[in-house]
């Protein structure tokens, strides 16, 4: 999106595997990738137009990334974090939750689910000026497209990198395969919070 608009992109990404599809899906593109972190990222002070999280500022010490985006911004810049939200009302969401639940009956959203408007006010001395968007719109996915998108899912619950993670994983995507289609459209909301740096 911001490729088409003719904007340079300097992209994070700590997970290797993630790294090389963006790589390879941005090809010829005017996008640099770094390999590192929404707290570190190596980059330099005050050089950023705009500091973006897609569905990754919950996955790593908000205020520590917060100080990181005002450290890359130019003045009176903007930094948004911003998700992706399944609709909870939406039958085959209720199915894939209720599987969920079986396996991990303690299973919550976590921060990812929550507004961020409180979290960023906290914080004025770094950012304010807030702005709140949402949308949603409809997406037709395959099963195993949709059991990719849950496997990239950072979460206490089951860690992929353990075998009892991978495990618990395999548990819940093999019921999902015996009560879900094998394609269906699925309702999603993005939602994004931006505030500007003080």
């Amino acid at each position: 999106m911001l490729l088409e608009r003719g904007c340079e992109v300097v992209a994070v990404e700590p997970n290797d595997a993630m790294r090389e599809i963006g790589i390879e899906r941005t090809k010829g593109s005017n996008i640099e990738w770094v390999r590192a972190t929404g707290i570190d990222s190596t980059l330099s002070s005050g050089d950023f137009d705009w500091v973006t999280f897609g569905s990754s500022f919950n996955v790593m010490d908000r205020l520590e990334a917060l100080k990181e985006a005002h450290r890359l911004l130019k003045p009176q810049s903007y930094f948004s974090c911003m998700w992706n939200h399944r609709d909870l009302q939406d039958k085959i969401q209720e199915v894939a939750e209720n599987v969920i639940l079986e396996f991990v009956p303690n299973y919550t959203r976590g921060v990812r689910r929550e507004e961020q408007r409180s979290f960023i006010e906290g914080y004025k001395e770094l950012f304010d000026n807030i702005i709140y968007i949402e949308e949603d719109f409809y997406f037709h996915q395959s099963l195993e497209n949709y059991i990719n998108a849950w496997q990239s899912v950072k979460n206490p619950y089951w860690d992929l990198e353990t075998q009892e993670g991978q495990e618990l994983f395999q548990s819940i995507t093999q019921k999902m395969r015996e009560k879900l289609p094998k394609e269906f459209d699925i309702k999603y909301t993005t939602r994004c919070w931006s505030a500007k740096k003080v």
